[in-house]
């Protein structure tokens, strides 16, 4: 990490981590307000003294609490799911008077780099899936950085946010095999987070129905993405081979792009092949066929991590949190007809 800040020297961020508080901490402790115990006053200003800390207009403005910022990662910011999360995290960045510095990780070199670059400057951080190593989050944590992470497995000392994913992969996997379905294909990485999860209820409910589970077919989470799956999946079959019944996708890009796939294979859905989404994008409801998919309330997972960290970086709070948000399977007619269908 660079040992300056707009070549001012240390950063706040690097005088949190050599006195071993939070970047909150040495704002109350610089401003000479709140509560902060003596001998950890005493602590951040050695830590000060012995970096030669002279506050940029990053660090003045944190220190004042005028136009704070906070970090947010994503792996990747094009479709209407990351902007949907994005929307709801700026309204409340917006309502609370903290700007939001934006990085998107897609295509881009030396990320574990970047990432601790803009950790030190900002006063809080928002890290959204597997974007950034294991080693690097406990990093942030160890620096006592506030830190929510989002669509992520809990890590200790840091608050989650995310959508509820098994329980609703089991109700969809048991809503198939109630058509009769008994041949599956799954599309979409194994990502060891959210899709991951969605991958195990499915697995779990398909093995206790005596159905071996396929491996997911990896693609990335785009329409073109899963058009290549769904031309992988339902084209040309191998000897013996079977074109599934019925294919699970990660989420509803990839179900959008298995459809386009399907459509120019010649074959008819749901009538050929039934296929589900994740997230209930508009798209979802005005594709024909209407998709079945599970609903996660998209905006609302942004709007709850901002808040988390708000709470974090005013030191309202100090225990680590974990929210799971509920999540609802909608089912329309990409699947087959059945009397639960939503008009």
């Amino acid at each position: 990490m660079s040992n300056s800040d707009e070549g001012q020297g240390a950063t706040i961020y690097e005088v949190a981590q050599r006195a071993g508080v939070s970047i909150a901490t040495v704002s109350r402790a610089l401003r000479n307000t709140g509560p902060v115990a003596a001998g950890t006053r005493e602590k951040v200003l050695r830590a000060v003294e012995e970096l030669r800390f002279t506050p940029s207009r990053l660090g003045v403005s944190l220190a004042q609490g005028r136009h704070a910022a906070n970090g947010i990662v994503f792996p990747d910011l094009s479709g209407p799911y990351f902007a949907e999360v994005l929307l709801g995290y700026e309204e409340v960045a917006a309502e609370l008077g903290r700007s939001v510095l934006i990085m998107s990780t897609r295509g881009r070199a030396a990320v574990q780099d970047l990432v601790r670059d803009l950790v030190g400057r900002v006063d809080g951080m928002v890290i959204f899936g597997r974007t950034v190593e294991d080693t690097l989050v406990d990093e942030i944590v160890r620096s006592r950085t506030p830190l929510v992470l989002l669509a992520r497995d809990p890590v200790e000392r840091a608050d989650a946010v995310s959508s509820e994913n098994t329980a609703s992969a089991e109700a969809l996997a048991t809503h198939l095999l109630g058509h009769g379905y008994t041949t599956f294909a799954l599309a979409g990485d194994d990502d060891r987070g959210d899709v991951t999860q969605r991958w195990t209820g499915v697995r779990r409910v398909l093995s206790g129905h005596g159905i071996r589970p396929p491996a997911p077919l990896p693609c990335e989470l785009t329409v073109e993405g899963g058009y290549a799956a769904g031309r992988t999946l339902l084209g040309e079959r191998t000897a013996g081979a079977r074109r599934p019944e019925a294919v699970i996708c990660a989420d509803d890009q990839v179900a959008l792009g298995v459809i386009l796939a399907a459509e120019e294979l010649g074959l008819d859905v749901p009538g050929d092949v039934a296929i589900t989404g994740w997230d209930d994008i508009m798209a979802a409801r005005h594709a024909r066929p209407a998709l079945t998919t599970v609903r996660q309330p998209m905006r609302l997972l942004g709007a709850r991590a901002a808040r988390a960290l708000d709470e974090l970086i005013k030191g309202t709070r100090t225990v680590p949190n974990s929210e799971i948000l509920p999540t609802q399977l909608i089912v329309r007619s990409s699947c087959g007809p059945h009397p639960l269908e939503e008009k």
